[in-house]
């Protein structure tokens, strides 16, 4: 399975239908790709919280309906990263989309941890109520956003409910990097499944953001990482790893009865 995270900027002068036509042409650059992924908010742009109302969409709108588009021309599975969703009554969340090859929206999950620490998200965001995981050619696949790493309850939930792939588009501060590192190798070893974690990059409302997308599979050992600059990470996994590291060391069978416990 060749992927590609698409590490984006999102700097504060540039308008989001520029932003867009500039991730397009990288996206359309991802030929030969089975899965292309995108960051946390990118085309609002995670830390212009002001801007929020003004640039959420729906799923039809102009991100998800771009990558759409990109996702049939490449023949390729595209995770749009997430988008400010608009739902009724002028609320908004954090959501993340993925499309098959055919454009259409096949899984989205809705941050459930929404963030607070130096941040606008947990005042104006409504958090996710649910923890889907989908069957693809390539595996089961669930989706966590950015803050909900440091929550391993949810990402044992995930494991539970049989996910083997988990993409994580993020907006991680480069201040708390070696944070995401620790978080992501951890949870792929925890869980024994492919984290494929892909963060913003440049700077965003005066915060750098950390860059570093990383992929590293279900034992724990990382298959690629990216630098701090935009750029695009490519590589390759081999999706029946999963059931081998668990067959051969049966972490998650070992688990006591009764451990799902939560409600998502």
């Amino acid at each position: 399975m060749d992927i590609s995270l698409v590490q984006l900027s999102s700097p504060d002068g540039e308008t989001q239908p520029d932003r867009i036509d500039r991730a397009e042409a990288v996206v359309r650059q991802q030929a030969g790709a089975d899965l292309v992924v995108l960051p946390e908010l990118w085309s609002a742009g995670y830390f212009h919280f002001d801007q929020y109302p003004d640039l959420a969409e729906g799923l039809e709108g102009p991100t998800v309906a771009m990558c759409a588009a990109a996702a049939r021309d490449l023949g390729a599975y595209v995770h749009v990263g997430s988008i400010v969703e608009r739902l009724g009554e002028g609320a908004l969340r954090n959501t993340s989309v993925l499309l098959d090859p055919a454009g259409n929206v096949v899984h989205t999950y809705s941050k459930v941890h929404v963030f607070g620490y130096r941040s606008l998200e947990a005042e104006l965001l409504t958090p996710g109520t649910s923890l889907p995981v989908v069957p693809t050619p390539f595996g089961q696949v669930a989706g966590t956003t950015c803050y909900d790493l440091r929550f391993p309850g949810l990402w044992s939930e995930l494991s539970v409910r049989g996910a083997e792939i988990v993409i994580v588009p993020a907006a991680w501060p480069a201040a708390r990097r070696e944070h995401w590192r620790l978080f992501t190798s951890a949870r792929a070893v925890e869980h024994q499944v492919f984290v494929l974690a892909c963060n913003a990059a440049g700077t965003q409302g005066g915060v750098a953001l950390g860059g570093t997308s990383r992929v590293v599979d279900p034992r724990g050992q990382l298959l690629a990482e990216a630098g701090p600059e935009e750029s695009v990470l490519r590589t390759t996994i081999d999706p029946a790893l999963v059931q081998s590291v668990r067959s051969e060391f049966p972490v998650i069978g070992d688990r006591l009865p009764g451990y799902q416990s939560l409600s998502y």
